[in-house]
C-alpha cells in the first residue's frame, strides 16, 4: 500500500495494481461488514471519476496516514467515520463527494 502525494495505490491479491490519484478522486465512503471483531470490517472506498476504485482496509488507513490526508478534503464528514467505528453490520456510509481537482487537497502537504 502507498499514500503519497500523488494519491493512493496498492496491489490486489493477484499482483495487480489499483490506484486513485488524488486529482481523480471524486467520492469516499467507508463499507463497514459484520465480520469483526477478529476480522477487518471498516473498508475506505476511494472512487475515481472513470469509475474504478480503490479499497483501503481500516486498520492501513489509520497506520499510513490516509484518514489524516482525507481529513483535508473540504466538507469531509467526520461524523461518518465515527459511525462507521461503531457499526457491527453490513453498511456503506458516505464521508466526502466532490468534483475531479478537488481531491488535490489531501495530497498537500
Amino acid at each position: 500500500m502507498r499514500i503519497d502525494d500523488w494519491g493512493v495505490s496498492r496491489l490486489d491479491t493477484e499482483g495487480r495494481p489499483h490506484g486513485v490519484a488524488w486529482r481523480d478522486l471524486i467520492k469516499v465512503s467507508i463499507l463497514t461488514t459484520s465480520a469483526g471483531p477478529f476480522d477487518e470490517d471498516l473498508f475506505f472506498v476511494l472512487h475515481a471519476a472513470d469509475g474504478h476504485a480503490c479499497v483501503v482496509p481500516g486498520g492501513c488507513a489509520h497506520t499510513r496516514g490516509l484518514l489524516a490526508r482525507l481529513q483535508r478534503l473540504p466538507r469531509f464528514d467526520n461524523e461518518a467515520v465515527i459511525q462507521a467505528s461503531t457499526c457491527c453490520c453490513d453498511a456503506e456510509l458516505p464521508c466526502w463527494e466532490g468534483w475531479p481537482g478537488e481531491g488535490l487537497s489531501a495530497g498537500e502537504h
